[in-house]
């Protein structure tokens, strides 16, 4: 559920049927920008100064949640796509980020066991990936919660353990388990944490596995839901998401989590240490804001939201960056469709993300993965793009 992008697609439906390091510009480089053409970047959308040479990798279905390899060459994702996945619900797959074929010469690698639901892909520094799974409890897909009374909640399955394995699909193993749900797992670029939600204290709280050791620590503990964590390049910070109910929103919540269920319409983000001292809180904006991911600087976030949408019919998801002190608000994609998931390259030089955009400009639900390279200082042809 580093969030379920399957389901935040779902969940823009819902809301419409309810009424230290810098980030070196790879655009800018080696007079790339001399030679950039607009007129060929028909994915990009007018006000996207940010972006340049916007890639499509996935062509059908739901896709997201890609995350980078350690050496920029590789992303780990997740997917319904029937192309490639005829299981039914989501398992995770890894793809070259440039779009060309694997060794053998397939687009796209199965890294999961192709049983059960899958979630919250992310590489380790030696090419392994860790995944949730319900795999263990059974092979078919787990089943759907039903909405009711006009409400979209999320299942919290309490059989997604961790499982670790290599890119290939090999040597999968259980990593973190225990009574009730552990999933939304990811890996800080020194190597040495895994940062992940867990109900195993009763609440969905964020909690930190030391690789070398095994030892796990509680992060978080305020009523609500923490997950959907990342580090900073320096590995130094954490940033995530979280609701904070107060009062009769309090009560919901409990209710619905004591029927493993959560209903993801009121988030914010969040930025702390990464023995999880330090809180603050970086966004305080109507809506859901989620899917937070530090700018390689370490002072800036880029993240998920629809609260300009909030009360005017169907939602739209975009991505914002944001300063983590929590000036500076600024958006980064323009589609107006549904833009979620960034993630910056280790080599700070593109971004991943996921979209329901397209070159045809056609509404679709479809929900696919793109690179494009980051223009940290935008130029005059970006700021210009598209008018």
């Amino acid at each position: 559920m580093v969030l379920k992008f399957s389901k935040w697609a779902s969940l823009a439906a819902v809301f419409f049927a309810l009424a230290q390091f810098g980030c070196a510009p790879a655009s800018n480089e080696d007079g790339a920008a001399a030679s950039y053409d607009p007129a060929a970047d028909s994915l990009r959308f007018a006000g996207e100064a940010h972006f340049r040479n916007i890639r499509q990798l996935t062509f059908g279905g739901n896709n997201a949640e890609a995350y980078w390899s350690f050496d920029s060459k590789q992303l780990v994702f997740q997917s319904d796509w029937a192309d490639i996945n005829s299981q039914g619900c989501d398992q995770i797959f890894v793809m070259n980020a440039d779009g060309s074929a694997l060794p053998d010469g397939a687009m796209y690698q199965l890294a999961s066991t192709g049983k059960g639901r899958t979630t919250c892909s992310y590489f380790l520094p030696d090419g392994r990936v860790v995944f949730a799974s319900t795999h263990k409890s059974g092979e078919a897909c787990p089943p759907e919660v039903a909405r009711s009374e006009n409400r979209y909640v999320w299942p919290i399955y309490t059989s997604y353990d961790i499982y670790i394995g290599d890119a290939d699909g090999n040597n999968i193993e259980p990593l973190i388990t225990g009574e009730g749900y552990d999933a939304e797992a990811t890996v800080s670029p020194d190597g040495k944490y895994i940062i992940y939600t867990s109900t195993r204290s009763g609440d969905l709280e964020l909690w930190r596995y030391e690789i070398a050791t095994g030892e796990n620590i509680q992060l978080t503990s305020e009523l609500g839901y923490d997950g959907g964590a990342f580090f900073s390049r320096d590995s130094k910070k954490i940033v995530w998401r979280a609701s904070r109910p107060q009062g009769e929103e309090a009560e919901v919540y409990k209710n619905l989590l004591s029927q493993n269920l959560v209903e993801p319409n009121a988030l914010n983000v969040f930025v702390a240490d990464i023995d999880g001292k330090n809180v603050m809180q970086v966004t305080d904006l109507p809506g859901a804001n989620w899917a937070p991911f530090f700018h390689p600087d370490g002072e800036r976030v880029l993240f998920c939201s629809n609260y300009e949408s909030v009360g005017k019919g169907r939602p739209i998801f975009a991505i914002y960056m944001i300063n983590i002190d929590g000036t500076g608000l600024k958006k980064i994609a323009h589609s107006g469709t549904f833009d979620a998931f960034p993630m910056f390259s280790y080599d700070g030089k593109k971004i991943v993300f996921a979209s329901n955009r397209n070159a045809s400009r056609t509404p679709t639900r479809d929900t696919n993965v793109f690179v494009a390279d980051w223009v940290e200082e935008p130029e005059e042809v970006d700021v210009n793009f598209g008018q």
